[in-house]
């Protein structure tokens, strides 16, 4: 979340909420507006947007751009969802597509809300504490929940935990234990990667990634990383790529290489990385990175090759726009136009944009958003979705 841990645990704690949560009335008015050019029927029929909305103020809403009419649609569970009083709910912090459904997690509502994927109608929920990504294999949902309370505590006592989920029932099924305050979660053939983080527990962090072996559903090894991790995502190549946000003093964010075939660290890149974007083999990625040495913030764009480990691009935004992002957020490629989708969370409390650039890198339109535009998932044509 916002500036990795400082801005994601100290909003929770000591953010006053500008914002009071809804009854029976909206916190913004489902709209429309017409934003690019109708596009030919294609497999991807659009997507999703998660917006986050600020810790405490109940505010997470989901949009939705219809690539086939050029439309972006804001705040589309309000409309779907008249009668749901509190909307998503506190912080949404992961969307995706399985089957016929619809799941976001939202965070600090301890909840995985489950929708129609074609229309955002609300199914039901699963009730998992302080929740934070999914995914998907095999019938299940796999979830990744912090456990414990939001607390800053070196010394916390709650290790987290992956819980297995029957996408039929919305029952959780088991629990297996991983480290401290886990993050994102990848799927590799049987095995599940979970990245610790630690996040609650400056300055002593995490620097594992488990993996459970799912049959079994048990941890089987800690692969030793680097400090405070949060981001997973395997290739084609067999690779599987680990961001740490660093300690934000002396050791900075950088990217990791893990061999899910022998399950070792085998390589490191001298990158930030807040979050990214996996196309082909072209690995997208931004990182605002703060530092308590300098006070401030440092924003960086890129690419990386992932069939050859280099860094390919510093910066795909061509045409200078990136000078307006204040603080990026969200990213997602296209499969088939390459276009590249940002979002810019702005001052965390107001409306965010999101920018569509051509594979040029250079912008072809922006909307406003909800609060802290995030997640993305892309919609198939039937419902269906690719990864993030």
């Amino acid at each position: 979340m916002r500036e990795g841990w400082k801005m994601s645990v100290l909003s929770a704690l000591f953010a006053v909420s500008f914002f009071s949560c809804r009854d029976d009335t909206e916190i913004f008015a489902p709209e429309e507006e017409t934003v690019a050019p109708p596009e030919e029927p294609a497999d991807i029929r659009g997507f999703y947007l998660l917006n986050e909305g600020n810790m405490g103020s109940n505010k997470s809403t989901l949009d939705y751009y219809d690539c086939e009419t050029g439309i972006y649609h804001r705040n589309i569970y309000a409309e779907a969802n008249p009668s749901v009083p509190k909307e998503l709910g506190d912080v949404g912090n992961d969307i995706e597509i399985y089957g016929s459904k619809l799941y976001a997690v939202i965070n600090c509502s301890n909840k995985v809300e489950v929708m129609e994927a074609a229309s955002a109608k609300r199914l039901g929920q699963v009730d998992i504490p302080n929740c934070r990504y999914i995914r998907f294999h095999q019938g299940y949902a796999y979830v990744t929940s912090y456990a414990g309370p939001v607390e800053l505590n070196p010394n916390y006592e709650q290790r987290g935990y992956v819980a297995r989920v029957d996408t039929a029932t919305f029952q959780v099924l088991d629990r297996c234990l991983v480290g401290f305050q886990p993050d994102e979660l990848e799927i590799v053939g049987n095995k599940l990667y979970v990245a610790n983080s630690g996040g609650y527990m400056f300055p002593n962090y995490e620097s594992t990634v488990s993996v459970i072996d799912l049959p079994s559903f048990t941890e089987t090894k800690r692969i030793e990383v680097a400090r405070n991790l949060h981001r997973l995502c395997a290739d084609r190549h067999g690779n599987l790529w680990v961001t740490s946000r660093g300690d934000y003093y002396t050791q900075p964010s950088r990217l990791y290489c893990v061999d899910t075939q022998s399950d070792a660290l085998v390589d490191s890149l001298d990158v930030a990385v807040s979050n990214f974007y996996l196309d082909g083999d072209s690995l997208y990625l931004y990182s605002v990175e703060w530092s308590y040495i300098s006070m401030s913030n440092v924003t960086t764009y890129g690419i990386v090759d992932v069939a050859r480990g280099e860094i390919v691009s510093r910066n795909f935004i061509t045409d200078g726009t990136d000078r307006k992002i204040k603080i990026p957020y969200g990213i997602l490629v296209h499969p088939y136009t390459k276009e590249i989708y940002v979002t810019d969370a702005g001052n965390y409390v107001s409306p965010g944009t999101l920018y569509c650039f051509d594979p040029n890198g250079r912008q072809k339109w922006s909307v406003r958003t909800g609060d802290i535009p995030a997640h993305f998932v892309l919609v198939a044509t039937p419902a269906g979705a690719s990864r993030k």
